[in-house]
């Protein structure tokens, strides 16, 4: 977002991942950690060692709840002690709805979700862009360098001779922001609906395909028609669906399920890029 890299959990491997997509690591500032399983966090160190063999001098951050730090710090001051860059802790809390993390052009909130541990989404926003120049008007008119930056926050324009030039004559609307919702994992919760209502894409869980709804409920999963129905109260644009149990090798039925419910659904695939 902005130019800014954001990673949303560290399953095992992930550093190889970045190289193999070459996804760089000098914009990557942030991780969020969902929860404490292996499958979302046992790459972390892989992750840092990496970026400290790689020369890495930015600080990397952390957000995750509380315990992260106290599991990862000795790993850290065993194998990554001499890396260049510092990692710091931010502590969430997965039972509320908070902001976790801002800079002048996103924020990220954490979602509460239902699981097995303490778990939470994220919801990335950016924030409302600026006006675009209209360059043939402000020439037209002769707007001064000095002006633009007014002109592109909304302002009027008033020439020499006192002559007010409305805005929407020098502008056009600013890019709307997109906004992203990251749940995985959980059970079925309806009361996420009004947190990442009407989002340009949401990524939920489908672990189980609905056969397997009594599974879900035990393990705290969602199945892929909970997801789109999720998906569908939350008039969300864009649904990816994703964390599929082992025993579906192939996710057609997962697709089915989802799109019986909500058609604006694709499946989440390894190395696969998704535009909103």
């Amino acid at each position: 977002m902005r130019g800014k890299q954001f990673l949303i959990d560290c399953g095992e491997g992930t550093q190889i991942r970045l190289r193999q997509m070459k996804i760089t690591n000098t914009r990557l500032g942030h991780v969020f950690i969902s929860h404490l399983h292996g499958d979302h966090c046992f790459g972390l160190i892989g992750l840092i060692s990496s970026f400290g063999m790689l020369n890495r001098t930015a600080d990397l951050h952390i957000h995750a709840q509380p315990d992260l730090e106290r599991l990862l710090t000795p790993l850290i001051q065993y194998f990554c002690a001499e890396s260049p860059f510092r990692i710091v802790f931010h502590p969430v809390d997965p039972a509320r709805h908070a902001l976790v993390y801002e800079d002048r052009t996103v924020s990220v909130h954490s979602i509460p979700l239902r699981h097995r541990v303490p778990t939470c989404g994220y919801l990335f926003e950016e924030k409302p862009r600026e006006r675009h120049i209209v360059r043939e008007m402000t020439d037209f008119y002769r707007v001064p360098v000095a002006w633009m930056r007014r002109i592109k926050q909304g302002e009027d324009f008033v020439t020499d001779e006192g002559e007010v030039v409305p805005n929407d004559r020098l502008t056009t609307p600013p890019t709307p922001p997109k906004r992203f919702a990251y749940c995985s994992d959980t059970a079925y919760k309806e009361d996420i609906v009004p947190l990442i209502q009407g989002v340009d894409c949401l990524y939920h869980e489908a672990t189980f395909a609905e056969s397997e709804a009594a599974r879900a409920v035990k393990t705290l999963h969602s199945t892929a028609r909970q997801a789109a129905e999720i998906a569908r109260r939350a008039g969300v644009k864009k649904l990816i669906v994703g964390h599929y149990s082992a025993r579906y090798s192939d996710q057609q039925t997962i697709l089915d399920e989802a799109r019986a419910v909500f058609p604006g659904v694709v499946l989440g695939e390894d190395m696969k890029t998704y535009e909103f």
